[in-house]
């Protein structure tokens, strides 16, 4: 493996890598952009490519191409190496893995069964023959690696136990079910389609019933298991993250089949989320690589109120969010079947959320009056999770045109929307917050002027200010305890530090680098200043109870003392940086 791993990274640069995947611009002899692993306004990633290395100033993030894949795809390490050996034409070598890995045991057993299934659908001419009737090709059959499973009740367990898989690890992949001490297989009579990670590797299945006995769910999915996360899984995503990034936008459908039936017809960045609830970490896998969703809508839906959920999860991540309504009696792989330029043309048509539930709320209440009741209780709380104050003047007005109500009364009603918790914070919905530091470290002062030092250190060719006045200067403003407490953790990171320092500063810009320091450690002491403001009015009024009044005297004077430097250094600020 560790061949293969050298090989790659000989054929394989971090800039490339890191490029395919977000948008990256020059900063000096590195690359900068937006964090794809926390949620910020300005760029903090920086990727070296002398270091092969890349590293993020707001969240920590760092490593080398593997890493970043892992991260970026959600893999661990030999699903990151599978990725990028395709990526570099290099053959993976076979290598050893320990008798004790247990999750590559179950990624050869999911490997194993999927084989199975697929042989046993070779061989079976009635759900083939279903397949095919519901516009499925062999080529689409054999591409997905879709299989069937007989009904009987321990035909996988039985081929699993000859290929030397335990009780135990079939369970733990979410194949065979014990009860009453007897095990047997969790699927039976079912077509069965594999569901793949983002290394298009077997994690898990989804089921359906071949003879409906009226009892029997239509689809059965597999449980949540070690490699399989359903509320972390969109079935098609490995085949579709490349025509997302190059379309820049996804198409999420229902079922397997519509998923099936899109690909089929050339649609190849469409996923699914497999009759499962769309969750928020399915929206910010697709936001990492597009912010931009089309949504198919089926508009005979029993359950229209989860696709409205999804909607509204989606806006509250902030994503662009339209809606493409596939005509009364089909769903996507009827459509398709029937006509793909008509499905096509319904996604050219897709209007943004907001459009289509007002559009909607008018056709289907020709009372003004009516409507707009509706209006109020069904569009005003997606209006209000939208960001852009110009985008909620735009709706606010078409609104009050449509319906004739004042603006000014649709304005006061949408301050009054109360939100369910999952939307009302948008940056946690998607479990991206923006990364802050708590206390003294919050502005990022102590890292940034820690790291120039370094940087200045580790060059002679770096003139732009002498380290050790530096030192003093950051020690000056932090104080010795806490400059000490600080530098001694974060002199660790000497490399990364170095690294952001030269990216933020380059290696001659000595009027850029002196007037941000400068104004980084007004910052940092105006910080300190106010902690120690806000500790010494608390010792201050413990002193007042206890009736201790020359302490609490001394204590006011040193309060006054802080808050005249605390003005001089807002005074400071406001006239060499405003």
């Amino acid at each position: 493996m560790s061949s293969s791993v050298e090989k790659i990274k000989e054929r394989l640069n971090i800039e490339d890598v890191v490029g395919s995947y977000i948008k990256l611009e020059r900063a000096g002899n590195n690359l900068k952009a937006k964090c794809p692993f926390h949620n910020e306004k300005t760029p903090s990633f920086f990727v070296s490519p002398e270091r092969s290395s890349y590293y993020c100033f707001g969240c920590g993030a760092k490593g080398d191409i593997f890493s970043f894949v892992q991260n970026f795809e959600g893999l661990d390490f030999v699903g990151a190496l599978k990725i990028l050996a395709e990526r570099a034409g290099i053959e993976l070598e076979k290598f050893a893995t320990p008798k004790d890995d247990k999750k590559t045991r179950l990624y050869t057993l999911l490997e194993a069964t999927t084989l199975f299934l697929q042989k046993n659908l070779a061989s079976e001419e009635i759900p083939l023959e279903y397949l095919k009737k519901r516009g499925l090709t062999d080529k689409t059959i054999k591409d997905w690696r879709i299989g069937y499973v007989r009904d009987e009740w321990r035909s996988i367990y039985d081929h699993l136990k000859s290929k030397g898989f335990s009780d135990d690890e079939m369970l733990r992949a979410g194949m065979v079910k014990t009860e009453n001490n007897s095990t047997y297989d969790r699927f039976r009579g079912r077509i069965m389609f594999p569901i793949f990670d983002s290394a298009g590797r077997v994690i898990a299945f989804s089921g359906r019933i071949l003879h409906d006995d009226g009892k029997s769910a239509k689809y059965l999915n597999s449980p949540q298991t070690e490699i399989f996360d359903k509320s972390k899984t969109l079935y098609g995503f490995d085949r579709a993250k490349q025509a997302i990034r190059k379309f820049d936008f996804s198409v999420l459908v229902e079922g397997q089949m519509d998923l099936l039936m899109a690909h089929q017809a050339g649609f190849a960045n469409t996923v699914a989320s497999s009759g499962t609830a769309l969750t928020a970490e399915h929206l910010k896998l697709l936001k990492r690589i597009s912010n931009r969703v089309i949504m198919s809508f089926d508009s005979d839906n029993a359950g229209a109120k989860a696709s409205e959920r999804g909607w509204m999860l989606s806006l509250a991540t902030g994503m662009e969010v339209k809606v493409a309504a596939i005509p009364k009696g089909f769903d996507p792989a009827d459509l398709i079947l029937k006509d793909k330029e008509e499905f096509k043309k319904v996604l050219k048509d897709a209007v943004h959320i907001i459009d289509f539930i007002l559009d909607r709320a008018i056709v289907e209440n020709p009372d003004k009056r009516k409507a707009g009741l509706v209006i109020k209780s069904r569009a005003l709380p997606y209006l209000s999770l939208l960001e852009s104050n110009m985008e909620k003047s735009h709706y606010v007005k078409s609104i009050s045109d449509k319906t004739s109500i004042k603006e000014d009364a649709i304005w006061e009603d949408l301050k009054n929307i109360k939100l369910d918790s999952e939307y009302e914070v948008k940056a946690e919905v998607i479990g991206a917050k923006e990364d802050k530091k708590v206390g003294i470290l919050k502005a990022g002062t102590v890292e940034r002027s820690l790291g120039a030092i370094i940087a200045l250190e580790e060059s002679s060719s770096k003139k732009l200010i002498d380290p050790k006045s530096l030192r003093g200067k950051v020690e000056e403003a932090l104080g010795k305890e806490k400059y000490k407490e600080f530098s001694d953790e974060l002199f660790k990171l000497s490399s990364e530090l170095a690294f952001e320092a030269e990216s933020y500063y380059g290696e001659t810009d000595a009027e850029k680098f002196n007037k941000e320091t400068e104004y980084l450690l007004l910052n940092l002491q105006e910080e300190n200043l106010k902690k120690e403001l806000a500790d010494l009015m608390s010792e201050m009024k413990v002193a007042e109870n206890a009736k201790e009044s020359d302490k609490a005297i001394s204590l006011l004077k040193r309060c006054d003392d802080i808050t005249k430097l605390l003005h001089k250094i807002k005074t400071e600020k406001n006239k060499k940086f405003k």
